[in-house]
C-alpha cells in the first residue's frame, strides 16, 4: 500500500510512462475521469492493467495512489485509524481518505483480494454522492472533481469466495485487457527494452504458443511482463536460451515435465 508521486519532470514537463494503446481504452479512461465515473480495469496477470493506469494518470496531470489489495487489507486500512502519538490520539487518514480529500487517481490493484468491508467502503464513492463518510470521526468527504476510483482483478483467479457481487461491479465503467495483438506486443518489448525487432517478434510468438496451454498444463499463460523481463536481460547480453529460461519457463511452473514441454516450444520457435 503506497502512495505514488508522478514521475519526474524533464524540462519542466511531466515524464508520462510507456503504454502502447491497443484500442480505445485511453478514451474510456478520459472520459470515465470527465464525467466522474468509477473504472473497473480487468485483465490477465501482467497484461498491463497497472501500466495503463500510472500512464493515464500521469497523462491527465493527476496524482496517483495505488493500493495493492491482499487477503489481510482492512477497510481501515484505507479509510485510516487513530493512533497514539507523543501522548496524544490522533486520527492518520488512509490511502483512499487522503485521495478523496486531494483528489487524483487511487488505484486498488487486484480489488478482490481485500477483505469484503472493503468493497462496502467504496460504495458512496461510486453512486453520484462520491462521499467517503468516516465512521470512526463523524466525517463525510465529498470528493473533489479530480477524483477518480480505478479497480481492477484477474477474471482468471475468480471463484464464488473471490468475486466482485453484481451489485458492486454494476457501479463501475469496465474495460476488458488481453495480451496486446502480436505486433503491438513486439512494439511494447522494443520499446521498453531495446532488444532487436526479430528478436522481439520471436518472444511473442513464444508467448502465443505458451498461452494455448492455459488451462491444461499452465494456470496461466507467459504475460507480457515477463517478456519484458526476457527481452530486458537479453538487451543486457544474456543469451537468449538463459533468459527465456530464467525470465519464462522457470517462473510459470515447477513441474519437471512441463518445463521440458516450455523448453522444446522454445527451440521450435528460435531454432
Amino acid at each position: 500500500m503506497n502512495a505514488q508521486p508522478l514521475p519526474a519532470a524533464v524540462d519542466g514537463a511531466v515524464a508520462i510512462p510507456f503504454y502502447q494503446p491497443v484500442g480505445d481504452e485511453c478514451a474510456v479512461f478520459e472520459a470515465a475521469f470527465r464525467n466522474r465515473l468509477p473504472l473497473l480495469v480487468k485483465g490477465p496477470t501482467g497484461c498491463g492493467k497497472t501500466r495503463f493506469v500510472a500512464h493515464m494518470a500521469a497523462r491527465l496531470g493527476r496524482p496517483l495512489t495505488t493500493v495493492s489489495c491482499h487477503d489481510d487489507l482492512t477497510a481501515s486500512d484505507l479509510t485510516g485509524r487513530w493512533l497514539i502519538k507523543g501522548g496524544e490520539t490522533i486520527w492518520q487518514d488512509g490511502p483512499l481518505t487522503r485521495a478523496a480529500r486531494n483528489g487524483g487517481v487511487c488505484y486498488l490493484d487486484e480489488v478482490v483480494e481485500a477483505r469484503k468491508d472493503v468493497t462496502v467502503v467504496l460504495h458512496p464513492l461510486t453512486d453520484d454522492r462520491r462521499i467517503l463518510p468516516l465512521e470512526r470521526t463523524g466525517e463525510t468527504i465529498v470528493a473533489p472533481d479530480d477524483f477518480m476510483l480505478v479497480v481492477s482483478y484477474n477474471p482468471g483467479y475468480q471463484n464464488i469466495l473471490k468475486s466482485l457481487k453484481p451489485s458492486t461491479r454494476q457501479r463501475f465503467m469496465a474495460i476488458e485487457f488481453g495480451y496486446p495483438p502480436a505486433a503491438i506486443e513486439a512494439d511494447v518489448l522494443v520499446a521498453e527494452t531495446g532488444v532487436a525487432r526479430p528478436v522481439a517478434e520471436r518472444l511473442v510468438a513464444l508467448a502465443g504458443a505458451i498461452r494455448k496451454l492455459k488451462g491444461r498444463d499452465l494456470e496461466e499463460g507467459a504475460s507480457t511482463r515477463l517478456l519484458v523481463y526476457a527481452a530486458t536481460l537479453i538487451a543486457s547480453g544474456m543469451k537468449i536460451e538463459d533468459a527465456v529460461r530464467a525470465a519464462l519457463i522457470e517462473p510459470l511452473s515447477d513441474d519437471a515435465e512441463v518445463k521440458r514441454a516450455l523448453g522444446d516450444l522454445f527451440v521450435a520457435v528460435f531454432g
